[in-house]
């Protein structure tokens, strides 16, 4: 079986137009499961001696939390990916290499995604609180839902309005790289070499122990503490050497769209097909002009092209996202209980459930297909005009952006429906 799989991509000026920072992440999972869209908003916690329950683990809570919007595998506590009120956006990888997988269950990657955007107000902030929570409470446990048990290190792709930081890690140890101009993308491996802005203090000591670093040649964090050839690194055929290329390609003129445009990429393997897909993409845009809102646009479907991105802004008081949301458990999700994923329930919500009837309905059927994605780029193209003009104009409707993104999944499953039924 083919390794799960993600693309992270980050671009900042001079590589975008318009002084934005653009945010993007393909999430690729096992093929059935749900990815759902869910907002949390911002919260003061009185009662401290009360403990945090992620995905497996309880841990200290804190006073206050920020408002988050995240999309993430609908059986798990953390996320994949998501942002924040303060415009930090986070993606993270599955990565692997010398250091041993814990089988004991610890924090998620996709917990410690959730809790850097929880808790941190910069992009740095959150490098912080995830290298912090990572020395308390470790990384492991099952990051499937199902019968393969599947665990993994990981790596993080983190942006704010000003810059970001690539964060690599392997158990505790940890390196970290800061970007402040141009592209930069992370996959499942290891990428970071020896521009290394910040590390774990032990990091280095605990190479030389293993014997996988002499101590005298410059030290390289990827090729000390994985199997990766650095050298051959950006030259190679797999997914991280094509993400950079197709970064590269439109570096100058990047925008959320052509962000999007690359995570739609199939020849390069970036939009995943087969037992392992892209279940959900998100794209960003964080402007570093301070007065003008952040825009965070979600499928919460599979496959990015045959997917609509629907834009999201925070405003006070933001309507519930029921389309995007997955019917819970709480009595019998089977996640909390022992031993886990005994079964497995239906996760589907609303919008996926359409989507997945619509291209049922389509398959085989050269015209219908057509005229099903013409209407759902209709709709994008015309989201995509309003969010430019938002920006452009400087001015936001606090009240429509309230109800914006719901509104946006029931025009999508609107779009559905009627293809089902013609």
């Amino acid at each position: 079986m083919e390794p799960c799989s993600c693309d992270t991509f980050v671009a900042l000026p001079p590589a975008t137009v318009e002084n934005r920072i653009i945010f993007g992440k393909n999430s690729d999972r096992l093929c059935d499961e749900v990815q759902e869209v869910v907002y949390f908003p911002a919260t003061v916690h009185d009662n401290l001696r009360e403990r945090l329950k992620c995905t497996y683990i309880e841990i200290d809570q804190v006073p206050e939390t920020y408002a988050v919007v995240l999309s993430r595998p609908a059986w798990l506590w953390g996320a994949e990916m998501g942002a924040n009120e303060h415009g930090v956006c986070i993606g993270n990888e599955a990565v692997w290499g010398k250091e041993e997988i814990c089988d004991e269950e610890a924090l998620l990657g996709m917990d410690l995604v959730r809790l850097g955007l929880e808790r941190a107000d910069t992009a740095e902030k959150a490098l912080d609180i995830i290298v912090d929570l990572l020395e308390k409470y470790g990384q492991g446990g099952n990051c499937s839902e199902g019968g393969i048990v599947f665990s993994y290190h990981n790596s993080f792709l983190i942006a704010d309005r000003n810059e970001a930081w690539i964060l690599e890690t392997a158990g505790k140890y940890w390196a970290a790289e800061k970007v402040q101009e141009g592209v930069r993308n992370i996959s499942n491996q290891l990428s970071i070499t020896t521009k290394i802005d910040r590390e774990h203090p032990d990091m280095r000591n605990y190479a030389k122990q293993k014997g996988w670093w002499d101590g005298k040649k410059e030290f390289d964090f990827t090729a000390t503490y994985s199997y990766i050839d650095t050298a051959k690194m950006m030259i190679s055929s797999g997914r991280f050497c094509e993400g950079y290329k197709l970064l590269n390609k439109h570096k100058g003129n990047i925008t959320f769209e052509i962000m999007m445009e690359i995570l739609r990429d199939k020849p390069s393997g970036i939009n995943m097909e087969g037992e392992f897909l892209t279940t959900a993409s998100m794209v960003s845009i964080l402007p570093q002009d301070s007065s003008l809102p952040c825009i965070h646009f979600f499928t919460g479907t599979p496959d990015p092209e045959r997917s609509v991105f629907k834009p999201f802004i925070f405003v006070p008081n933001i309507s519930q996202l029921l389309d995007t949301t997955s019917p819970t458990f709480e009595l019998e999700d089977p996640v909390k209980k022992k031993p886990h994923f005994k079964i497995k329930p239906d996760r589907r919500h609303p919008l996926y459930q359409e989507h997945q009837q619509a291209l049922e309905a389509i398959d085989n059927k050269e015209e219908k297909a057509k005229t099903m994605l013409d209407n759902m780029r209709k709709l994008e193209k015309k989201l995509f005009k309003e969010m430019e003009s938002i920006l452009q104009n400087k001015h936001l409707d606090v009240d429509k952006c309230v109800n914006l993104f719901p509104q946006c999944a029931k025009d999508e499953i609107r779009i559905y429906k009627s293809n089902i039924s013609s």
